[in-house]
């Protein structure tokens, strides 16, 4: 007879993510689960979100009877953190509580002083984690374990860590079922650990162990499992995907051959872009954002990084004739950047047409060279999460409040107003920059609804009304009031269009379906996913211009007006320009009245109505009630 194996430690590894959100996943503690092969050890995975209080979060861990309890910590969780370490160690009166990730790792003595944590995982966590689950099961001390830190009499006392892992003898989360890809809206999926480059502000390169990449049979396996499993987005957590140019263009062919259907995010850098790279990442739906930060040569060269604005340009041009998307991070207050540095970020950064842009203040990470010298250089910044920049000699405080409010009222109305496609073509007859535009534009908005601190505090419809709103106000001038109805038309397009874009392709009626109903005895009506919109301009011929120069528009073209309908589509997002009675009978189904009687009451001909009802229904336009 065999005896039962009794599981003798049961540990529970915690993450606290920012926000419900695609990327709330907890890769991290699920690599460590992956790598304990103790059989009497049992790891399991909580998570929780930053909003949720320290009492509730401990009172569901107690819950699950742990024997240790294990914190990922980054600055967004520090606190929480170490809040419910603090509450778990007055309900569990000797629980064993430890913490790693990257607060643990820059800050161990901190982290080790604020709560009662018996030890810290320092580095990559993979072989000191199981080295710990070992001694813990056999009751033994963790002491001496390389990579363990424990706090002696105010002291951080810890062994050099080991060598990392190699990524490959590291088993999958994901192949191995520790995450199931169903539970989560999106991915985290990493191809390689540690980072090529030194910026002194980020902590990517702090082992200097350089770039270890799993192997592409590894990857290619966990492709299929995405798509297998239904998995609709992913979020590459490489610092830099495209450094090794060759292989990332395998890895966007098998994307384009396994995985077409799932949207990838990508962090890479413009210097490793050629034509063909911009060709396979236009091949597949992935978004790139790339770590521009400033435009200033100078200033990033203080801080470790180059920039050739020449060289640049000339890689994003080729992201923007491949059409791949793509969009840019900028900071200010980096050592010697200036409020005026940062506007001139700005306007270069728009310049490209980037379709969004992410702007941050600084932050001196601890661990980083960066804050290792901030004193020195006279950076005054918050000495906890998340360590933003006070002040610089360059940069003061009140220039830094300037401009976070410019970075709201981009985000406001370039990134979330999803103004990428006519924002330069509208604001040219303006005679402005970017950066004044858009400082007048947060000005604005504050006259009108108070201090808006985040774009969060605005539905994607009231964007659009401010937008709209604003933009009458700067052409209400009499040499540019006559640009304004180009002007509203572009904005009304891309909001219906970003609107349909978000919406699901509605479930289709088959042919034989069709075939078998009579549609104008039907009461049918709008899909959800469909847009109406009436236009100043005949709206196809504004899409065939493109980002058209709004001055020579309205001097080619009359004010026809026009009304469509916009709606995704098998092959995207479509624009039916429709006449005026077919729009209005759109309009009005109301799911109750007979499609036919409304076409009738519109004067439209009784067969015309039924091959636009036919056709509307076929492309998912109007859905059938009942």
């Amino acid at each position: 007879m065999c005896a039962e194996r009794i599981l003798t430690l049961r540990i529970a590894l915690v993450a606290i993510h920012p926000s419900p959100s695609p990327q709330a996943v907890p890769l991290a503690n699920a690599f460590l689960s992956s790598y304990t092969l103790d059989s009497s050890v049992e790891t399991i995975l909580l998570d929780f979100f930053a909003d949720k209080s320290a009492i509730s979060c401990a009172a569901e861990i107690v819950a699950a009877q742990p024997d240790a309890v294990g914190f990922s910590l980054y600055l967004w969780n520090r606190l929480l953190s170490l809040e419910i370490a603090a509450e778990l160690a007055r309900s569990l009166p000797g629980i064993r509580l430890f913490a790693g990730g990257p607060e643990a790792t820059a800050d161990p003595r901190r982290v080790l002083a604020a709560a009662p944590l018996a030890f810290l995982i320092v580095g990559e966590g993979e072989k000191p984690f199981r080295a710990v689950c070992s001694r813990l099961a056999a009751g033994m001390d963790v002491a001496g374990i390389p990579g363990v830190a424990m706090l002696h009499e105010g002291c951080v006392v810890m062994a050099p860590p080991a060598m990392p892992a190699d990524p490959d003898t590291i088993p999958s989360p994901y192949l191995t079922g520790i995450l199931d890809t169903r539970r989560y809206p999106g991915i985290l999926w990493q191809l390689s650990r540690g980072c090529g480059f030194a910026c002194e502000y980020c902590f990517d390169s702090r082992d200097g162990h350089g770039v270890r990449r799993f192997s592409l049979e590894r990857i290619e396996a966990e492709l299929r499992h995405f798509a297998i499993t239904g998995v609709s987005q992913v979020f590459v957590l490489d610092s830099t995907f495209n450094q090794d140019v060759q292989r990332a263009k395998l890895i966007l062919k098998l994307i384009r051959r396994i995985a077409p259907g799932i949207h990838f995010h990508f962090e890479v850098r413009s210097e490793f872009i050629d034509r063909e790279m911009s060709r396979l990442f236009a091949q597949i739906t992935c978004s790139l954002q790339i770590g521009l930060q400033s435009a200033d040569p100078l200033v990033l060269r203080a801080v470790g990084r180059s920039f050739n604005k020449r060289e640049f340009c000339a890689r994003i041009t080729l992201l923007n004739e491949s059409g791949a998307v793509f969009g840019f991070d900028l900071m200010y207050g980096l050592p010697g950047d200036t409020l005026r540095g940062f506007c001139e970020s700005i306007d270069f950064a728009l310049s490209l047409y980037p379709n969004h842009l992410d702007i941050f203040p600084l932050a001196l990470l601890p661990g980083t060279p960066l804050a290792a010298r901030s004193d020195a250089i006279g950076l005054q910044h918050h000495d906890a999460p998340p360590y933003t920049l006070i002040s610089s000699p360059t940069f003061s405080p009140e220039e830094m409040e300037l401009a976070q409010r410019l970075a709201t009222a981009c985000d406001i109305f370039y990134t979330r107003g999803k103004a990428v496609a006519w924002f330069n073509a509208v604001i040219a007859p303006l005679g402005m920059k970017p950066s004044l535009f858009l400082r007048k534009f947060g000005e604005w908005l504050t006259d009108e609804r108070g201090p808006v601190d985040s774009e969060a505090e605005l539905d994607d419809g009231e964007i659009w009304r401010s937008q709209r709103a604003f933009l009458t106000g700067m052409f209400s001038r009499n040499k540019l009031r006559r640009l304004l109805p180009v002007v509203l038309d572009l904005v009304d397009y891309h909001y219906h269009y970003a609107a349909a874009l978000q919406t699901p392709l509605p479930e289709l009626p088959s042919a034989g379906k069709l075939k078998q109903v009579h549609l104008p005895d039907i009461p049918c009506r709008l899909s959800p996913a469909s847009r109406l919109a009436v236009f100043n301009y005949e709206i196809l011929d504004i899409l065939e211009a493109g980002a058209p120069d709004v001055r020579v528009f309205t001097d080619r073209f009359p004010q026809s007006g026009s009304w469509a309908v916009i709606y995704p589509g098998r092959q995207g997002i479509c624009c039916e320009s429709l006449s005026e009675p077919y729009y209005r009978l759109l309009e009005q189904l109301d799911g109750l009245s007979f499609s036919g009687r409304i076409a009738s009451q519109l004067g439209i001909p009784p067969g015309e109505a039924r091959s636009f009802l036919k056709f509307a229904a076929a492309e998912g336009i109007i859905v059938l009630s009942g």
